[in-house]
């Protein structure tokens, strides 16, 4: 079937051939693609076949040098025997000119088929600019090498991710003993892998089957699946033995690791403890770091023997009917720029948060909890915790029933919560909060039409909102003091819009109005 190939481009095929062996006598094999064919007896000086193509007239591009060479370059780049095409060139007064030697287009020792300790940084980088020419410099690499249960060479190279993790394309090549096979084949490579690039080289593959069989075959899955944990071996063992390395590459392998624990359970039992968290401080912390703070590890430590020996001794339904334990929470900030202001009360109080600015973010912190009941994520602005509130416990219902009146009459919008806080921060007016889940669902709505996967509104699903006014702020308290002028409209607006812009930004119509009214 391989050979009969050649009448997709030939009208006519010539075969001369002759045999090693001596005396062996040459033969021409002649065929138009019909199920007739003939042989005659020629003379042939020295053995070795030579098989001659008549290109059909709808075909002549494959008479062309430069399409010859494409596709060389593409399928047999790294086989295993010299290739030679044409003779080498050179410049000659001023032309080009052929030289004797032949012209030698493939790497019969490709670096896959190295040992790791022959090669340098070098070698491995240039091998990379080969594959791909243009491309950036990789981050770095895995050499695969296996004997058994399977043999399995190749090189997966991370590249350096600048885009949204759904417009990534990587390219990982497939060979079968060096030859190329294809690019990306689903069934073999686990398919959040596609965002790497590189090299694997498979002989043990079967070919002559259908993808679909392949995607039932279990030798493949094994396949796949040692692919899998030698990324995430090589991901572990980088935290471990070169965190500062590992952190200089987070922010670019970061959405291809998450990607990973969204798609792969197995991967994500692995990576669970070595996923990075960059916090409002520039500081990298694993979630086993960010979930035990140093305080409650020292508590752990002074346990008694006495608490161990209490502990065991209660009976198995005495256990059972504890509370379990609250979840911890997580803080979280999607734009540094925009929650400017709620991270400035969270240093100043000594908390922390996370960035979490990648549009995978969504999906994988609600994957994350719903691995672990111990923990929580919320944005930044998800609520007012009791850390940003002052000590002062005095009684402000009648400011909030007061204010909450005014702010839902002027905004018209009965479904607006409107509380009244003592906040520590007096420069602080008022902070617009968003329900957690509510926009989740909101963004999730959002990704869907964008997808493509439209017919629903995402405002649907628009977040509860809460208003909370600070009442150590010099406006709110003018506003309660003058809440039957005529002008308390105005401040509340203002004090709803200055709220709103530390969340997200303003319509064109809104930021009309806000402009105009702060001159006012």
């Amino acid at each position: 079937l391989g050979f009969y190939s050649a009448f997709v481009v030939a009208k006519k095929v010539e075969i001369i051939t002759k045999s090693y062996r001596d005396g062996a006598q040459a033969v021409k094999w002649t065929c138009d693609g019909s199920p007739e064919f003939t042989i005659e007896e020629i003379e042939k000086a020295d053995r070795g076949s030579d098989i001659i193509l008549y290109i059909d007239d709808d075909c002549k591009e494959f008479l062309e040098e430069a399409r010859i060479s494409e596709l060389l370059k593409k399928y047999c780049s790294f086989l295993p025997v010299p290739i030679a095409f044409g003779k080498k060139k050179e410049w000659k007064d001023g032309k080009q000119v052929e030289t004797a030697e032949d012209n030698i287009i493939n790497d019969t020792t490709p670096l896959w088929t190295r040992k790791p300790s022959e090669l340098s940084d070098e070698d491995y980088k240039s091998f990379y600019s080969k594959l791909y020419p243009m491309s950036d410099e990789p981050l770095f690499w895995i050499h695969l090498n296996v004997d058994y249960p399977f043999h399995l060479t190749g090189i997966l190279y991370f590249p350096k991710i600048n885009t949204e993790y759904d417009s990534i394309e990587g390219t990982i090549k497939l060979y079968n003993n060096q030859v190329f096979i294809a690019d990306n084949i689903k069934e073999v490579i686990p398919e959040f892998l596609m965002l790497l690039k590189g090299v694997i080289d498979c002989p043990d593959l079967p070919l002559n089957v259908s993808r679909s069989a392949l995607q039932n075959d279990g030798f493949v899955k094994k396949i796949s699946e040692y692919i899998t944990k030698k990324v995430a071996d090589k991901l572990i063992g980088m935290c471990k033995t070169e965190k500062e390395n590992y952190e200089k590459y987070w922010d670019d392998i970061s959405p291809f690791i998450k990607y990973g624990c969204l798609k792969d359970t197995k991967f994500c039992d692995k990576m669970n403890d070595y996923i990075l968290f960059k916090d409002i401080n520039d500081k990298y912390q694993t979630l086993p770091e960010l979930l035990v703070p140093v305080e409650d590890e020292k508590k752990d430590d002074e346990k008694t023997t006495e608490d161990a020996k209490t502990e065991e001794s209660k009976s198995d339904d005495a256990k059972e009917e504890e509370k379990e334990p609250e979840r911890s929470t997580i803080y979280y900030v999607t734009d540094k720029a925009q929650q400017g202001q709620y991270i400035k009360m969270f240093k100043e109080q000594g908390m922390n948060a996370v960035i979490l600015d990648h549009n995978i973010d969504t999906s994988f912190i609600t994957q994350l909890e719903q691995r672990n009941e111990h923990y929580q994520f919320k944005r930044i602005d998800a609520d007012v915790t009791d850390a940003l509130k002052s000590d002062d416990a005095a009684d402000l219902t009648e400011e909030t029933n007061t204010l909450s009146d005014l702010f839902k009459k002027t905004l018209n919008n009965d479904k607006l919560t409107v509380k009244v806080e003592s906040l520590k921060d007096a420069d602080v007016a008022s902070i617009l909060t968003l329900s957690e889940q509510g926009r989740r669902m909101q963004d999730m709505m959002k990704m869907y039409a964008a997808g493509g996967m439209g017919g629903m509104d995402p405002n649907m699903f628009a977040a509860d909102q809460t208003l909370t006014l600070n009442a150590n702020n010099a406006l709110v308290k003018y506003l309660f003091e003058h809440k039957d002028s005529e002008h308390s409209g105005m401040f509340a607006e203002q004090l709803y819009d200055l709220a709103m812009l530390s969340n997200q930004p303003l319509s064109a119509e809104a930021m009309t109005k806000f402009v105009k009214r702060s001159n006012d």
